[in-house]
């Protein structure tokens, strides 16, 4: 599993040199973050387990916990309540994924045309969300109490969106206009 690493080591930085006069100035992935808001935790407390459960499960390493600042009584939550959780991948584990969501997990979405090149936030970071945790094989049908989603966002080196969705097309993320 370790092909997305050797395919940037290798063709990508070989692909990029001649558009870069710095070998250093080459774009990279520098983390993915994943996370995860569980609304329903203000009323059932078992839901924060279940998505740090299955968050693990589709990470590999253990969620941060992610807890309210303030209370806010009209959604009913309190200070330090938990409310969310969120990974951040590095390295190895990161390429893992990234492979494990380009050819496994996006391929499963029903009626899926690709990622919407509106999704970069001009500074050359790359943030979608998924509505079901179900694309990934990791996650127990059977076990699923309720269709819970998350948010993927891609940190990359890049300058700007240009240069951030070449080098992720060369990771063959999948883009429509």
């Amino acid at each position: 599993m370790k092909r997305f690493k050797q395919k940037y080591s290798s063709e990508i930085v070989n692909s990029l040199i001649g558009k870069y006069k710095n070998i250093n100035r080459i774009p990279k992935i520098k983390k993915i973050v994943l996370n995860m808001g569980v609304g329903e935790a203000v009323t059932n407390s078992k839901a924060i387990e279940t998505a740090i459960s299955d968050l693990a499960l589709i990470s590999g390493q253990l969620p941060a916990i992610n807890k309210a600042k303030k209370s806010i009584a009209g959604f009913k939550i309190r200070q330090d309540m938990k409310i969310g959780c969120k990974v951040t991948l590095r390295k190895d584990r990161m390429y893992d994924f990234l492979e494990r969501l380009v050819f496994v997990a996006l391929p499963r979405i029903k009626q899926f045309r690709g990622l919407s090149v509106k999704s970069f936030d001009g500074k050359g970071n790359f943030n979608f969300g998924i509505k079901e945790l179900m694309i990934f094989p990791e996650i127990n049908y059977d076990k699923v109490e309720s269709i819970r989603g998350m948010n993927i966002t891609i940190v990359t080196t890049a300058q700007n969106d240009q240069e951030a969705k070449e080098l992720l097309s060369l990771f063959e993320i999948p883009f429509y206009n």
